[in-house]
């Protein structure tokens, strides 16, 4: 079983927050780990490939690009589940689906171009999965600034 070493931890702790905008950011990046460039990209891909890391890459204030964000709730029958998780995921609006022990048992984040994409994802699952969907938009915006240590 694959396992990671300090240099990975050093990479997954040291590019959290201050990734450099210049031409070779990877280049650049590598230095602080004494390893090159291509080096740091095969380990980024490991730790993908490995889920240690589940995605690399910015985070975007989607708002200021035209674009919106929004949590979204569904109460699905157990026996449905899966019927009704293909049709969410299938949406590329979808950024993630999460499955709750709760009355409300799939929470899942849309991410959409614009405001109005939302309401079309909605209105979409529902369509396709005969069920309501609980869309329930930030009503502000916090900066919570988490770092995690591998």
């Amino acid at each position: 079983m694959w396992q990671m070493d300090a240099v990975d931890r050093e990479i997954v702790n040291g590019l959290q927050g201050c990734f450099p905008i210049c031409e070779r950011p990877y280049a650049e990046m590598a230095k602080q780990f004494c390893i090159c460039e291509e080096e740091l990209i095969a380990r980024l891909e490991k730790l993908l490939a490995e889920k240690v890391l589940t995605r690399f890459g910015p985070m975007f204030q989607i708002e200021r690009m035209g674009g919106a964000f929004s949590l979204a709730a569904m109460k699905v029958p157990e026996d449905d589940y899966e019927r009704v998780t293909g049709i969410v995921n299938a949406l590329p609006e979808v950024a993630h689906n999460y499955r709750r022990e709760h009355v409300f048992n799939m929470w899942f984040v849309l991410a959409t171009e614009t405001p109005e994409g939302i309401s079309q994802a909605i209105a979409r699952i529902e369509a396709e999965s005969g069920l309501a969907v609980y869309n329930m938009p930030k009503e502000k915006e916090y900066f919570v600034g988490a770092r995690f240590t591998a």
